[in-house]
């Protein structure tokens, strides 16, 4: 009787494929390892407070009435959707940040379209046209309301006395309009540097050949300028939209929210609620109704903005 030798099934070869894929695996980890505490530190500090603020919207807690405190679950929320204070506050946050963005972006378009000149000093206009930028908010709102707009020794009522407006007391009797000139002069210059960098990146052989063809000034800007800047003013009307739509020192130094409600804008209609009225349920659902409002409409132009992007990457390919 013989014996068969069988011979060992030969090992199945990993794919190369397979080999090649877990290698750039974990060399991705290994390049991602050194940001992680960053991004552990980041989640504790933003996302566990914005976790605490949505379990105190679900309570009903005010700090003038102690042991008071109990769930209440969406309760917060439907008080603050029928608030007409709230509402109103969110009214003017639209408004003020609406017309501060577009005015500030027009004056930018301006300035940059004359900064891209050449002439004597231009450096030195550049620095000082930047300068209000470089502010800090609460010395600009200072500035603005006691430099600006005193109805006794303001230089606005001086250079308006000839047209018989002299005696405004403006901050008094247009809160909004005094914020909103005080946040355009603030931002312009940071809507000026993103349009000026549009136009320096514009390439000279297109304004050449538009020249050629006999197109007028207003024709080159209309039809190829504007185009080109597309992506800047997009993107200036997006930072500037989520910075001013935050906006609560200017409007704290210069009219404390009045008169009344009247330029109380959302941020500081929480902070009235939180530190004036201690109810810290309602302003906590506030301040969860204003994030999920602020993130749904930055992903929208986001989600533009990237889409002009790589159209613009797909055309130039």
């Amino acid at each position: 009787m013989s014996a068969t030798a069988t011979a060992p099934a030969p090992q199945r070869p990993v794919p190369a494929a397979r080999s090649a894929k877990r290698a750039e695996r974990a060399r991705g980890w290994s390049l991602r390892a050194p940001l992680l505490p960053a991004l552990i530190f980041t989640i504790l500090v933003t996302q566990l407070p914005f976790l605490f603020t949505i379990f105190y919207s679900l309570q009903s807690w005010n700090l003038v009435r102690p042991g008071s405190r109990s769930f209440t679950g969406l309760a917060n929320y439907a008080a603050v959707l029928t608030d007409a204070q709230f509402l109103g506050a969110a009214l003017n946050t639209v408004v003020i940040t609406a017309a501060c963005v577009l005015i500030s972006m027009a004056v930018g378009i301006g300035l940059a379209m004359l900064l891209d000149r050449k002439f004597a000093g231009r450096g030195v206009v550049r620095t000082l046209l930047i300068t209000p930028f470089l502010i800090i908010p609460v010395a600009t709102a200072l500035l603005w309301k006691t430099t600006m707009f005193d109805p006794v020794f303001g230089l606005v009522g001086f250079v308006l006395t000839p047209f018989g407006l002299g005696d405004v007391d403006w901050v008094s009797q247009f809160p909004v309009v005094s914020v909103v000139t005080a946040l355009v002069w603030q931002w312009s210059p940071f809507m000026m540097l993103l349009v000026l960098a549009g136009l320096q990146s514009q390439g000279g052989d297109v304004i050449e050949a538009g020249q050629v063809d006999g197109a007028s000034k207003w024709q080159m800007f209309t039809n190829i300028t504007l185009p080109h800047l597309r992506r800047y003013i997009e993107l200036g009307v997006l930072l500037g939209s989520i910075y001013v739509v935050n906006t609560f020192d200017t409007i704290y130094m210069m009219t404390q929210g009045g008169p009344g409600t009247a330029s109380a804008n959302l941020p500081f209609y929480i902070y009235q609620r939180t530190f004036l009225g201690f109810d810290i349920g309602q302003s906590a659902a506030m301040g969860v109704v204003v994030v999920i409002g602020t993130i749904a409409v930055a992903m929208l132009a986001l989600r533009l903005i990237f889409r002009t992007f790589m159209s613009d990457q797909e055309a130039n390919s």
